[in-house]
């Protein structure tokens, strides 16, 4: 048996590929279950996203065939198009690519935090039912272990990398606290939901989502905590706003210098700070030439986010250590792990030898031996027992021509010239 990681992932698998693999979360209790019965597995755990599917197991070269052919039948895809865009690897191999999807270097976005969790609910959920044994079971917390070691030592997740991330994190280092700002997001689409989200995050507690569409304002604003308006009242709103964001489909500025004007003398000139995301732009440029006013282009955005995107790719060259390191160590600990049934034989036997030669010394002194020579009897006796068996396969293993053997047991029981001490 050796570890796998089976799966697919964005490099591998079109969008489409990808949704028919994903298992939803309603799923996966049946999934672990079934995969269980039907490949015949021990311990497995899966991953799924939005971006891979991943299966991690103990298995062997034709138990990985099975599982890859049981993928295909859950799903309802055709085998020959899963072959073409998995991926499988074992042991070593396995416990790195694990390593690196947690650290968040496998992601699509270099260095996102949110796999980790979910890997960790993808464990949790196996452990629950039964299917994480001790391979398994360390070598996800090695990877737990590896990818805290990774966020703590390399800067791979400190900068932002994403247009929304980005917007934020320009706001947080202008107001020291955001706790206290009140933001006016306009539009209600995919960027400015990311928007609404990063902001409550980082502690905005007072936002407004301005849209053309009530409804769809409403629907967004309701998930973050927020309140709903249509795009005509924006200028009411906006003498309210220090942090305003924009990112709607518009073709023309829905915020033009005179409306922010009339705000700022509502304001008293306090500062507002702004982010124009969309193309064409929302906001007019003149906007920027005004005093009290931070305004920030997507082009602005862009190098914040080339420049971390060069710093994560550095981080990364240093986490690729860390993860190789944390990988040789889990092999390491595997490899012992390997010879604890080994071990535990060789104890029983060797207890078995002992508690007969003690019986029979005890026999011995039952009957009025000395005791002196009851010992002495005992430690040869017991001597010839453990060591009759080595001794036979020794001898044979020479007749064999097998010296490797023979320089495995100088190893083993690190034998010399000199007895009693240590080669």
């Amino acid at each position: 048996m050796a570890l796998l990681a089976l799966g697919i992932n964005h490099k591998t698998a079109p969008l489409d590929v990808r949704e028919k693999v994903a298992f939803t979360p309603e799923q996966l209790v049946d999934a672990l279950e079934r995969a269980r019965v039907s490949v015949k597995l021990r311990e497995m755990a899966i991953l799924s996203t939005c971006n891979r599917t991943e299966l991690y197991c103990s298995t062997d070269l034709e138990g990985s065939r099975a599982l890859l052919e049981w993928l295909g039948q859950y799903h309802r895809l055709d085998p020959k198009v899963l072959q073409s865009c998995s991926y499988m690897y074992w042991d070593n191999d396995a416990a790195q690519h694990m390593m690196r999807v947690a650290s968040g270097l496998d992601s699509l976005v270099l260095g996102e935090p949110q796999i980790l969790g979910q890997l960790k609910s993808a464990f949790a959920l196996s452990q629950e039912h039964g299917l994480v044994g001790a391979e398994l079971g360390r070598l996800f917390q090695q990877t737990f272990a590896v990818a805290k070691q990774v966020r703590t030592d390399t800067s791979i997740g400190q900068n932002p990398v994403s247009v929304a991330y980005a917007a934020v994190s320009l706001a947080q280092h202008i107001f020291s606290d955001l706790g206290k700002s009140r933001a006016l997001l306009i539009g209600a689409g995919e960027t400015i939901e990311l928007v609404a989200r990063h902001l409550k995050q980082a502690g905005v507690r007072s936002m407004t989502v301005a849209n053309r569409t009530l409804s769809r304002g409403r629907s967004l604003a309701e998930s973050v905590g927020a309140d709903a308006i249509l795009l005509g009242e924006i200028p009411d709103a906006l003498a309210q706003s220090d942090i305003v964001i924009a990112s709607t489909a518009s073709q023309l500025p829905i915020l033009g210098k005179g409306a922010v004007e009339r705000a700022l003398k509502k304001r008293k000139h306090k500062p507002i700070f702004m982010v124009d995301i969309a193309v064409p732009r929302d906001i007019e440029p003149q906007v920027g030439e005004l005093d009290d006013v931070y305004l920030y282009s997507v082009d602005d955005l862009q190098e914040v986010i080339e420049e971390n995107q060069r710093s994560r790719e550095m981080a990364a060259l240093e986490a690729e250590a860390i993860i190789e390191s944390g990988a040789s160590a889990f092999m390491r600990q595997l490899r012992e792990l390997e010879a604890v049934d080994t071990l535990t034989a060789l104890r029983t036997r060797t207890e078995v030898h002992r508690d007969e030669a003690l019986q029979q010394a005890l026999k011995q002194l039952r009957r009025g031996k000395p005791a002196e020579e009851v010992l002495q009897l005992l430690a040869n006796r017991l001597t010839n027992k453990v060591l009759h068996t080595p001794t036979i396969q020794l001898r044979k293993a020479s007749a064999d021509g097998r010296t490797d053997l023979l320089q495995l047991a100088q190893e083993l029981f690190q034998l010399s010239d000199n007895p009693g001490q240590d080669s």
